[in-house]
């Protein structure tokens, strides 16, 4: 799957550049290039005043654009108290768990998740509150990796231990693994893969307004940081996609999501 049909309109919207809220680093490569189309979406289909914005799993860095976060209400959950510590934006902070967390009916116009699911062992649970939490016409935005690739395969099924040593050898992050700090363990539930997901949330009223799986900006970080190992790993996936027919691009590690909560129609609110 390499995007839905509902991403070929976005080319007519014009994009700003990516701008992130200030200790958020940018995600290189095609995620960069497709968190810049979701900015265009969100600017687009959001109100234009103050924005009601939640963020399950939010931590200390958002993936919202600037200026968007500036005009925002953000509330954050986030079951890491050092997370949560470090986070500078928010509101309203909370240190809970987003898969029991309840706020009123209609309370946001944004719910964003943001490389969180992959680490609930009850996504579904998590969905629903934010069903509830949406206003009717408000956007969920997921960004998560994409368990049928590489990247997905490897981290199912390798321990905690080799991911901390990945992102302290391989990403040169030297506190991976103190606390707050990432990678944190994965649970990879069934309703992570892009298609399950959207169609769990059809019956509960959300459609998709964009849909993207991309490239793992993890091998944009090794051609630069380490060419020699990237060029390996481009050659090992460029043999492995050749195996697969094309069928799947193993390259292709995360994916954006933005699903919009419909609003009832007459005969239901009748």
């Amino acid at each position: 799957m390499a995007m839905s049909a509902t991403f070929a309109g976005m080319d007519a919207i014009p994009l700003e550049p990516v701008g992130l809220h200030e200790g958020t680093p940018l995600p290189a490569g095609e995620a960069g290039a497709s968190l810049a189309r979701v900015h265009a979406v969100l600017q687009q289909h959001l109100p234009t005043g103050e924005v009601a914005i939640y963020e399950a799993g939010g931590g200390a860095d958002s993936y919202l654009p600037a200026q968007l976060i500036r005009r925002g209400r953000v509330t954050v959950v986030d079951i890491d108290p050092v997370q949560l510590a470090n986070n500078g934006y928010a509101s309203t902070r909370v240190e809970g768990d987003i898969q029991v967390q309840r706020f009123a009916a209609g309370s946001f116009d944004l719910v964003t998740t943001y490389n969180v699911i992959e680490h609930l062992p009850d996504v579904a649970a998590a969905l629903q509150r934010f069903a509830e939490a949406l206003k009717p016409g408000g956007l969920l935005l997921v960004g998560a990796p994409n368990p049928r690739s590489l990247s997905g395969f490897v981290t199912r099924v390798s321990p905690h231990w080799f991911h901390v040593w990945y992102y302290r050898r391989i990403r040169g992050h030297a506190r991976a693994g103190h606390p707050g700090e990432p990678p944190f363990p994965v649970h990879y539930h069934p309703l992570v893969l892009p298609r399950r997901l959207k169609a769990y949330l059809e019956p509960l009223g959300f459609e998709t307004l964009y849909e993207r799986v991309y490239e793992s900006p993890r091998y944009a970080e090794m051609r630069q940081r380490l060419p020699l190992l990237a060029s390996l790993m481009d050659a090992a996936t460029d043999l492995m996609n050749l195996a697969l027919l094309g069928k799947v691009n193993v390259r292709h590690g995360d994916y954006h999501l933005i699903l919009r909560k419909r609003a009832p129609s007459a005969d239901q609110g009748a």
